[in-house]
This record gives C-alpha cells, structure tokens and sequence, in this order.
C-alpha cells in the first residue's frame, strides 16, 4: 500500500498524460525523421531541355517524361541564357543544353540550392546521354561556396534560429512565478521576443559570414532580417500555443517545428527529393521557408523570395494576434469574476 501511495505522488495524473504525450513526440519525431528522409529520390523536378531545333528539344522532353519514377518534370527552354536565368530565379533546379553539331551536352545546375539535387541531375543526365553514346558536362550555374558542405549551412543557420525562437518563448512561459499573461505581460514578452530576434538574427549571421566561419556568401543584412523574422514567427506562434493550452503549448510548437519542420525544411535533402507529404507542407512550415530564403539571399541573388516571406510573417502576426486576444479575453474574465 505504501508504495502504491508512493507511485501516486510520484507520477501524478497531470504527469503521467505529460509523459505520454512526450512518448508520442518521441514516435512522431522518429516516424517523421525517417519517413521523410530514408529513401531520398528525385521526382518531378523542374527541369529545363535547350535546343536549336524545336522538334529536338520536344522529342528530348517526351524522352524524359518517359523516365521511370518521373525523376524530372522537363519544359523546353528557349536558349541556354533564358536556362541559366530560370535556374536563378528558382524556376527550375536544372537544363540539359543539347548539342547538334557534336555528341557533348551541357547540363546547368545550382548546388546552391542542394548539392545533393545537383549530383542527382548529374547523374540522370549521363545516364540519359550514355544510353544514345554521348556526353555530357556539368556547368554550375550557381556554386555552393567551398565552406558549405552538403548546402547544408543555411537549413542548420534556420534550424538554429527556430530553436531559439520556441526555447525563449517557453523559458519566459514557464520560469519561476511567471503567471497566466494578462495583455500588459503578453505585450512585453512579445516585445522581449522581438529584441531576443533582432539579436540573434545578427548573430546568426555574423557567425556564419565571412568575418568568421565563412559558410555563406550573400548580404549579411539580409540574412540577418530573414533570422529576426524565422526567430519572432517561431517564438511568438510558441507563445500563442502556450497561451491557448498551457504548458502543452509547447509541445504542440515542438511538434510543428521539430517534428514536422525540420525533416519537410530541404536542408538534409531538396524538396523535390522528399516524399510527397513532406514535400507538401515543408514550403509552409517556418523551418521550410527559412531554409528556402536563406539559400535565396546566399545564392539566387534573393530571387523567388516573396513566398517564403509572406509564409514567415503569417506565423508571425498570427502568434502576436493570438497571444494578445487570448490574454485579454482571460483578463476579462478575471475582471467579471471579482
């Protein structure tokens, strides 16, 4: 009986639903790692085929549908310089640039964007080229710099970002004698959040720029907004959670972020090699955006950036709404009450 009392103080019924509420974390976190990252294969990537002769470029891209799996979805693109300037501005991820006068294409990539993606092109186009005894070249339209391995420094530079994000939100949440957020707290914790933002977008940026580690190119401001915004969104929709359900809050956020962000952003693995649901909701989550945006501002010259920002600043105004309106709806009811 003692212990059975024992059990009881110890692992409360708040507790225990706690804990397994972590344990469906801890699955989902495995379920969505794994899933989305096992068995990476192209499909359907935006794909461009250059040729003189229109009948040649048309007949290379039937040849192409024709791929098992669907690894590319091909258009004929007018010349190589319309090619190269759709790949920057994100249009396309590659070009096969075909040749009539020899038996040696140009493929056009961007392992900016994930080298990853880049080498699976390579490795398509000379598979398709070596079937009809040709060759083909790999030009880079747009290099990812010597000191970002993978492509992999703008989705960690995001991923650190976000994690600050929800840790600052949940710390101000749950720290000693903190209570339920009447608007006045909700305000300044949400004023709190952005100088917390602000800092460490700059930060992020500082490090991962030239003056020391060098792993991205591209205009330190920009990355520096770009991890204010991803920072604010993450906290302040982390906030709002918190505010509607408690502690629980944060591991809603965390399922959000961590679970369903981090494997959909395309760090690891470009969107067009993510499995289909990934691939989905990864451009709407902020982990997704972030990374996208990055990788704009460091080599695409800020191209095809408006999408992610809008999606950032949704989760951002969204956060600040919510937290307010449900803070004052609860200050009103604490007024009628007394």
């Amino acid at each position: 009986m003692k212990f059975a009392d024992e059990f009881r103080n110890a692992v409360t019924p708040r507790a225990a639903l706690l804990v397994i509420g972590v344990l469906a974390l801890q699955l989902l976190f495995i379920a969505s790692y794994v899933g989305a990252l096992h068995n990476p294969k192209p499909k359907d990537v935006p794909f461009g085929v250059v040729a003189p002769a229109a009948a040649v470029a048309q007949q290379t891209v039937q040849q192409l549908e024709k791929l098992p799996g669907s690894p590319v979805d091909p258009r004929t693109v007018a010349d190589e310089r319309t090619a190269r300037q759709q790949i920057l501005d994100r249009k396309i991820d590659g070009a096969l640039v075909l040749d009539p006068r020899g038996t040696s294409d140009t493929l056009l990539v961007a392992s900016g964007g994930g080298t990853v993606l880049a080498e699976a092109l390579h490795t398509l186009a000379t598979e398709v080229d070596g079937a009809q005894q040709r060759t083909v070249k790999t030009v880079d339209v747009a290099p990812a710099s010597p000191q970002d391995f993978d492509g992999l420094s703008s989705f960690y530079l995001v991923v650190g970002w976000c994690v600050g994000g929800y840790l600052c939100a949940s710390i101000m949440s749950i720290s000693a004698g903190s209570k339920p957020a009447s608007p006045q707290r909700a305000a300044i914790r949400l004023g709190t959040m952005a100088l917390v933002s602000i800092a460490g977008g700059i930060g992020g940026s500082l490090i991962i720029g030239d003056s020391i580690l060098g792993a991205l190119p591209g205009s330190f401001w920009g990355l520096a907004g770009l991890g204010a915004l991803v920072t604010f969104a993450v906290g302040a929709i982390t906030l709002a959670l918190e505010e509607l359900t408690g502690i629980v809050g944060i591991g809603i956020a965390v399922l959000l972020i961590v679970v369903a962000g981090n494997p959909s952003a395309g760090g690891a693995f470009p969107l067009p090699m993510l499995p289909p649901f990934w691939q989905a909701i990864g451009p709407w989550l902020p982990p997704g955006a972030g990374t996208w945006a990055a990788r704009s501002i460091a080599y695409f010259q800020g191209n095809d950036m408006t999408r992610s920002l809008l999606v950032l600043s949704a989760w951002a105004v969204v956060g600040v709404v919510v937290t307010l309106l449900v803070s004052g709806v609860r200050e009103k009811k604490r007024s009628a009450a007394a």
